[in-house]
Parts: C-alpha cells; sequence; structure tokens
C-alpha cells in the first residue's frame, strides 16, 4: 500500500476518546493540532534530554525532578514555541487533547520516581525515547489518538513502522525531500477518516552516545549502535487523529 492508499486500525479506543473529550477534531483543525502535539512531544523530551546528567547521577538519591517540575518546564518549552500557554487553558477542543498529552507525561514522570531517585544507579534507562514512548501510550489510553515514535532502527517493538510509516519514512530519508517538513495524508482508519501525520526527527549530540557509530558497538543499554550521524534522520513522530 501507498502514502496514498488507505491506512489501516489503529485498534479501539476512539469511542472513549469520543466519551472523554467530545467529538472528534474538526477536520479543518487537524492539521493544527497534530503539530501542536509533536511540538508538547518534543519540548518533553527536550527537558528530559536537559536533565539526563541529572537524573544519571548515582550520588544523588533525591533529585528534585518531580513531575510538577518536569511540567513546569515542558510547558515553559512549549509557550516558547507556540505562544500557548498551556497554565491558562481556554477549555477548547484542542487545549483539551494538548492537556491530556501534558497530563500523561507528568504521568510517566510520576511514576518512575523511584527509577529516578534511585541512588548508586548511574545509568536509570529513563531516557527522552522511553518518556516519549510511555507518554504517547498513555495518551492513546486517554484519548484514543495514536501518537508513537517510530524508525526504521527501532528497538522498542511497539515502535515499528506500519508500511505507512515505512514508506512516509523512505521519503524522509530522501535527499530532495525538505528536512524538517512533516507529511500529512487523510486517510480512513478502521472506516473512519483521520489524518495521519508524521513528523521528522533528527539525531543531536546527545543521541550519538548510543545511537552513533561505531555502528554496531554495544552501547550502555546493550544494544548496538546503528552508526547515526548528528543531524540525520532519526525517526519520526506519528501520530493518527480521527477527523469529521
Amino acid at each position: 500500500m501507498s502514502v496514498r492508499g488507505v491506512a489501516r486500525g489503529i485498534g479501539g479506543g476512539v469511542l472513549a476518546w469520543m466519551l472523554v473529550l467530545g467529538n472528534p477534531v474538526h477536520a479543518a483543525n487537524e492539521a493544527e493540532t497534530g503539530e501542536l502535539l509533536v511540538k508538547l512531544v518534543q519540548a518533553g523530551r527536550v527537558v528530559v534530554s536537559e536533565n539526563q546528567e541529572l537524573i544519571n547521577d548515582a550520588s544523588k538519591g533525591n533529585k528534585g525532578f518531580t513531575s510538577q517540575v518536569f511540567e513546569g518546564k515542558q510547558v515553559a518549552k512549549f509557550k516558547e514555541k507556540t505562544s500557548i500557554d498551556l497554565s491558562k487553558p481556554d477549555g477548547s477542543a484542542q487545549i483539551k487533547l494538548l492537556l491530556a498529552l501534558l497530563e500523561a507525561g507528568k504521568e510517566v514522570v510520576e511514576e518512575n520516581q523511584f527509577k529516578i531517585n534511585k541512588q548508586g544507579i548511574g545509568f536509570k534507562g529513563f531516557i527522552p525515547a522511553v518518556w516519549g514512548r510511555l507518554a504517547g501510550e498513555k495518551f492513546g489510553h486517554k484519548t484514543g489518538i495514536r501518537l508513537k515514535l517510530t524508525n526504521r532502527d527501532y528497538r522498542f517493538p511497539g515502535n515499528k513502522p506500519d508500511e505507512f510509516e515505512a514508506e512516509v519514512l523512505k521519503l524522509f530519508a530522501d535527499a530532495s525531500y525538505p528536512k524538517g517538513k512533516e507529511y500529512t495524508r487523510m486517510t480512513v482508519v478502521s472506516g473512519k477518516p483521520a489524518l495521519r501525520m508524521m513528523a521528522p526527527e533528527y539525531a543531536g549530540k546527545g543521541c550519538l552516545g548510543c545511537h552513533g557509530e561505531p555502528a554496531g558497538e554495544r552501547d550502555i543499554t546493550g544494544n548496538k549502535k546503528e552508526g547515526w550521524k548528528e543531524g540525520g534522520l532519526a525517526g519520526a513522530i506519528s501520530l493518527v487523529i480521527p477527523v469529521k
């Protein structure tokens, strides 16, 4: 199936999303909503990355990196990028979705406090990619919107690209494709219209310790490095949003 074809199921959850948050996002707004959700995920991943040294500090017990601290930093970074202040929500359907994602990410940090604050252990496995995956899963359960991190060089089985995602990842890897440009496509999912959006992600310096060169060498997690280079394609954030 090409990226122009019909996407296949995202599983149950659309009904739950409708019950919690009301009707699906209107078609006129779905692309903007997707872009904002992507920016909020990116903001959260940056917060975890910027606090990675603290999280991995074996000499400290209580790090002070609470879910409330995390939320405040994520809200601030999101505001810097979008001028939207989630600490002062307006009650719109779009803001409700953003707040659901914000709450999901906050819950992930709260549930991992025992790991973050464990003294005597350096690397704890709580990294931006893990936070993003767990937050996406929680957000999906809350809303019925699928949000996942995906890549051809996936490590976690749940990040494996589906047919649509695999084709778009190939598109992102093409040198002629504009760097950083999101890809959106209206599709039909489980018999209902939905927007599929993918936003490319690129490797920063912080990614290379686990994913850089030399390819095949074991990283701190025990996985084999993929041989990424700074600035190269490092996967994508993938969304499936039900629409009217």
